[in-house]
C-alpha cells in the first residue's frame, strides 16, 4: 500500500511516498532554516506563510519523484499534533482537501509517533515492543512502544527539552540558529572533561530536567565575560554535550533494566547528535542491548516518517474525518 505523508509542524514543509510503512519512494523537504536564522529561531507566523507557499509544489514533487500518480496512493497521512498550530493547520487542511477531492482515506499522525517510525524505514527488522528515547527541540521522552499504535510514556522532561537546552546554550556561546548543530561540531574539538556541569535532580526516576544545566552554561559564559577572560568555547561545548548525553543515557538504560527491555531505539532531531549516538552505542554494546538509530537524513522532520506511521495507523483503523482539527500539544498516547 502506498501512503502519502505530509509534515508541517514547525519549519520544514515535507511530503513523501512510502510503501507498506517501510520502503521510501520519495522524500521531499523544503527547509526554512536560512530565513529563520535572521531572527535567531522559528517565527511561527512566517513559518505558516512559507508552508502555504510551498506545500503544493512539494506535494507534486513527491509524487513525481516516486513515479506514481495520485490514483495509486492508498491513503493520505498528515501530522496533526503537536506543533505550531498555524503550521499544523496548513498541512492538515491541504491533506483534507486532497483526501476529499481524490476520495482517499485521511490518516491523522502524532508527530512523535512519526519520529519513532523513522526507525522502521531504516531498520526493516525492528518491530515493537521496544523502548524509545525521543529527543528533539521540544520533546525529551522515554516511551514504551507497545505496538505500532500503542505507547506509554515512562519518562519526560519537566522543563526544557534537551534540544532546547542545546540551542539556548549555543546562542549564549555565539553560535547562529540552529545552534545545536554548531555546538555539536565545536564539542568534537573540545575537552569534555574541562568543565564539571551539574546533574539536575528530579523526583521521577526516569524524568529529565535540563533548565538548570542550561543555566550553568549561561552563567559560565557570563562570568568569563565579566572577568574579561577568554571563553574556551569548544571545551564548554564538549563538557555540556557530555553531561546531556550522560543524563539521557543513564535514564534510558535504567528504564530498560527495570522494565526488562533488550531492544532500544532513539528518535527525533537530537538523535543526530554525535555525542549521544556515540555514548549510547558504547553503553548498549557493554550491556548487550540492541540499539536502533535513524540515519541522519531521517532524524529531522520529514514526510517519510509520517507516511510510515500513517500506514500503521491506517491498518489499525485510525482514520480522520473532515472535521478533524490540529492540536498544538497532545500526549503521544492519546488520539485527538
Amino acid at each position: 500500500m502506498l501512503v502519502l505523508g505530509i509534515e508541517s509542524s514547525c519549519d520544514e514543509t515535507a511530503c513523501a511516498v512510502v510503501r507498506d510503512g517501510r520502503e521510501v519512494l520519495s522524500n521531499v523537504v523544503a527547509s526554512q532554516i536560512e530565513e529563520h536564522r535572521l531572527y535567531g529561531g522559528v517565527v511561527p507566523e512566517i513559518a505558516s506563510r512559507r508552508h502555504a507557499e510551498a506545500i503544493s509544489q512539494i506535494y507534486r514533487q513527491a509524487l513525481e519523484e516516486a513515479g506514481v500518480p495520485l490514483e495509486e496512493i492508498g491513503a493520505v497521512a498528515v501530522t496533526y499534533a503537536p506543533g505550531l498550530i498555524g503550521c499544523l493547520l496548513v498541512g492538515l487542511n491541504f491533506a483534507k482537501g486532497l483526501a476529499y477531492s481524490a476520495g482517499k482515506p485521511l490518516v491523522p499522525v502524532h508527530h512523535l509517533r512519526g519520529h519513532i517510525a523513522a526507525n522502521y524505514i531504516a531498520h526493516p527488522d525492528l518491530q515493537p515492543p521496544f523502548l524509545c528515547l525521543v529527543v528533539s527541540g521540544g520533546h525529551s521522552h522515554i516511551i514504551e512502544v507497545l505496538s505500532y499504535t500503542a505507547f506509554r510514556v515512562v519518562g519526560r522532561t519537566l522543563d526544557d527539552a534537551a534540544g532546547e537546552a542545546f540551542d539556548k546554550a549555543a546562542r549564549t556561546l555565539g553560535f547562529p540558529y540552529p545552534g545545536g548543530i554548531a555546538l555539536d561540531k565545536a564539542a568534537q574539538r573540545g575537552d569534555k572533561g574541562a568543565f564539571s556541569f551539574p546533574t539536575p535532580k528530579v523526583a521521577g526516576k526516569y524524568d529529565f530536567s535540563f533548565s538548570g544545566l542550561k543555566t550553568a552554561v549561561i552563567n559560565t559564559a557570563h562570568n568569563a565575560a565579566q572577568r574579561g577572560a577568554e571563553l574556551p568555547v569548544d571545551d564548554i561545548c564538549a563538557s555540556f554535550q557530555e553531561k546531556v548525553a550522560d543524563i539521557l543515557c543513564h535514564n534510558l538504560l535504567a528504564a530498560a533494566r527495570d522494565l526488562g527491555y533488550k531492544t532500544l531505539a532513539v528518535a527525533g532531531g537530537v538523535s543526530a547528535n554525535s555525542g549521544l549516538r556515540g555514548k549510547l552505542s558504547e553503553r548498549c554494546r557493554e550491556e548487550g542491548l540492541a540499539l536502533y538509530l535513524p540515519p541522519l537524513s531521517l532524524c529531522g522532520d520529514n514526510g517519510a516518517m509520517i507516511a510510515s506511521q500513517g500506514y500503521y495507523e491506517y491498518c489499525a483503523g485510525n482514520l480522520a474525518g473532515l472535521g478533524w482539527n490540529a492540536v498544538a500539544s497532545l500526549p503521544i498516547d492519546l488520539v485527538g
